[in-house]
């Protein structure tokens, strides 16, 4: 059922190399769940707050996360992409089994130095790097691949020159 499922935004954040922006979970925001997944590689991604649209959200943990929303929207999933956390992963008191989002293509224009990891004080990675297409897949938790790969394949066309990092 899609209540079991928290709404939420992701963001592939691509630089003018066409690498794709992820962070490394920072252990002291996950608890132990980093320290079982041996603090994965991902995308950003969060929680709509009441009020908000897809778009706003995304803009919004884009800068809480990231530390800048200086970025161009290319795109835009029309439809809400799923992902189911393992039972063993997921928050106790809730009958959340994963999320359902809406996603970002979002071309990064400012320079690497305006990113800070440090922006709010619910710091959510603890380092960074620009990635291919593949190492995103390839270097992600194990239970977003699935969804990586949908993401990846829905904004293909932006990657079409990238074909063998696909």
């Amino acid at each position: 059922m899609d209540d079991e499922f928290r709404r939420g935004v992701g963001m592939v954040l691509v630089n003018k190399d066409k690498k794709v922006f992820v962070g490394k979970r920072n252990i002291v925001n996950t608890r132990m769940v980093s320290w079982f997944l041996n603090k994965p590689w991902q995308m950003p991604q969060g929680g709509i707050e009441k009020g908000e649209t897809p778009l706003q959200s995304a803009l919004r943990e884009l800068q809480e996360e990231v530390g800048t929303d200086d970025v161009e929207v290319i795109s835009e999933t029309d439809d809400w992409l799923k992902y189911t956390v393992p039972p063993s992963l997921r928050r106790r008191g809730t009958n959340m089994t994963g999320q359902r989002q809406k996603w970002f293509l979002l071309k990064f224009l400012g320079e690497d130095e305006n990113i800070d990891l440090n922006f709010t004080d619910h710091k959510e990675f603890d380092d960074w790097k620009w990635m291919s297409v593949g190492n995103v897949i390839r270097l992600s938790v194990h239970f977003k691949r699935r969804l990586y790969l949908e993401v990846f394949e829905r904004f293909r066309q932006y990657f079409v020159e990238d074909k063998a990092n696909i």
